[in-house]
């Protein structure tokens, strides 16, 4: 397994923290809900043991390893190979691992049960110590993982404590109303294979990973694919397919021959590959919303120091179109609806009244010119076969030039543009085209704007932002925090800290010969939330 990038969502990835909360699907329902045809003893779509699945990913995996994973490709595998405590959709809790989560009268501690006879997939007890282990790896600063910010409430962090084997209390050193969004993101990682490991993001026992999900490691070949078989003793019942295999398929134009051919079942397509695999007729084709925004990235610590200055930032949106972006990259505006908050639709106290910058080409020039820059040269990098990155830098080069900037494209492959993008020690590019999923609670979006955090990609600072997202985090009254987080809202809109381009929808192709995808439920980032629930008709 190659080495783990210690950050999250971008557009190959990214979701750091995944919309668990959101989408257009309430599929909470377990087991099949198809009846057979009063002329039919078994309908042809009656749920079936056997077969295999090749779904279609864009890259390698990063880390299999869920207190890590940030990327795509990683997360999607992810969600098979280890269970969730609980995921939510439209606001209901469907539990995995665990059996329930109450909070205390005050607040300030949470209390999960989790199932009696969990395994792991080598058949050691799945138990309280595997979920006190995670929290704990997660908050020791040496081992390095994200969502360590997440547990940290005011300068404390939150406590995990055993109370049984299938009990822990979760202490909170203050109110955070933002906990159990949170808390939806993490997932165990076994004890028994992981203690005592100096590095568990560099642990070599990442390459082979043990998890507790309906199904379990086969065989990983780097460039080609990740192949997972069958966990029959899965908490939920044994999964219908006998296995799953994620087929690394970095050529869009290849991938897509590929799921025609009958060699891929799965896979995301762009907008402009739509009407050619609808034509088939031998898919479903499934837009849905992932609560993701599409934004134009500045690289503010970039060698060449233009991103640091706010009127460049400002000037660069100024030049910009919003609508003929959204249809020059997604065709259609049936797939993107416009944005201009960095806090996407589907979460709490979002507003779209903020600065937007309006196409105008003559407060470009004037900003530039106040900002003491002409013949402003800008590198932009992209990620090759990326069909919507490429067509927003190639449109994004082209209006730039109309206001005297000279922008440089360059192309690398997926992996390569993964490193460079979430490396913040990077310096020698100005502009990307990326794209994130949070989840609903705003205090999720601290990692990209607070100052000095892992994921700030833009590597922006501004302490008024790093004090409203802690008073956000930390207030109880939902009229003063949504006060707290449309200020914030404000404040990075002025400050051009992004150019939010689109609130996009994420297409998929599914193979019309597999059924189950109610009952698997449609997920952000991930695809499918329970994959044990699909089956071959």
């Amino acid at each position: 397994m190659r080495k783990s990038i210690p950050a999250l969502l971008t557009l190959i990835i990214l979701a750091v923290v995944i919309s668990a909360c959101s989408g257009n699907n309430n599929g909470n329902n377990a087991g099949n809900n198809s009846e057979a045809s009063p002329s039919n003893t078994a309908a042809a779509d009656q749920p079936k043991d056997g077969g295999s699945l090749i779904l279609g990913v864009q890259a390698d995996p990063v880390i299999l390893n869920p207190i890590y994973a940030g990327d795509r490709v990683s997360l999607t595998i992810d969600q098979a190979l280890y269970a969730p405590l609980f995921q939510v959709n439209n606001g209901e809790k469907t539990f995995y691992l665990a059996d329930s989560l109450e909070p205390s009268a005050d607040n300030l501690t949470y209390t999960l049960k989790l199932k009696s006879g969990l395994t792991w997939h080598d058949g050691q007890p799945l138990t309280a110590d595997d979920v006190v282990f995670t929290f704990d790896s997660i908050l020791d600063e040496k081992q390095n993982s994200f969502f360590r910010e997440n547990l940290i409430i005011g300068g404390k962090p939150v406590k995990a404590v055993k109370v049984d084997d299938t009990t822990v209390e979760f202490q909170l050193p203050q109110v955070n109303p933002a906990f159990e969004a949170t808390l939806v993101q993490l997932t165990p990682i076994p004890k028994h294979i992981f203690e005592g490991e100096a590095n568990i993001e560099k642990s070599t026992k990442n390459n082979t990973p043990v998890g507790s999900g309906a199904f379990k490691f086969k065989e990983y070949k780097t460039g080609e694919y990740v192949t997972l078989e069958r966990f029959d003793n899965y908490f939920a019942g044994k999964p219908h397919l006998d296995s799953i295999t994620y087929r690394v398929a970095k050529d869009a134009n290849a991938a897509n021959l590929a799921l025609q051919n009958g060699e891929i079942n799965v896979k995301y397509l762009d907008p402009q590959d739509v009407s050619t695999i609808e034509s088939t007729g031998n898919f479903d084709i499934q837009a849905y919303s992932e609560g993701r925004l599409a934004y134009l990235l500045f690289n503010e610590d970039s060698d060449t120091g233009a991103m640091k200055k706010k009127e460049v930032r400002q000037a660069i949106s100024y030049a910009l179109n919003r609508e003929e972006l959204i249809q020059t990259v997604y065709g259609s505006s049936d797939y993107a609806d416009q944005a201009k908050s960095f806090v996407t639709p589907d979460g709490l106290f979002h507003t779209n009244d903020v600065t937007s910058y309006d196409n105008d080409v003559d407060k470009a020039k004037e900003l530039l010119a106040s900002a003491g820059e002409s013949n402003l040269k800008l590198r932009f990098i992209v990620s090759s076969g990326n069909k919507a990155q490429e067509a927003a830098a190639l449109y994004i080069q082209q209006k730039l030039k109309a206001v005297g900037i000279t922008v440089e494209l360059q192309s690398m492959d997926a992996s390569a543009y993964g490193q460079k993008f979430t490396d913040l020690k990077s310096k020698d590019y100005e502009l990307t085209y990326a794209g994130y999923i949070m989840g609903y609670d705003p205090d999720a979006y601290r990692i990209l704007f607070t100052s000095g955090s892992n994921s700030n990609y833009a590597r922006y600072s501004n302490p008024e932002v790093d004090t409203l997202f802690n008073q956000g985090a930390g207030e109880a009254d939902a009229t003063k925090r949504g006060e707290a987080y449309q200020k914030l809202q404000q404040i990075i809109a002025d400050d051009a800290v992004v150019y939010p381009v689109g609130y996009t929808k994420t297409i998929v192709a599914i193979d019309k010969r597999y059924g189950g995808l109610d009952q698997a439920v449609l997920k952000p980032v991930v695809i499918f939330e329970d994959p044990s629930k699909l089956y071959m008709k």
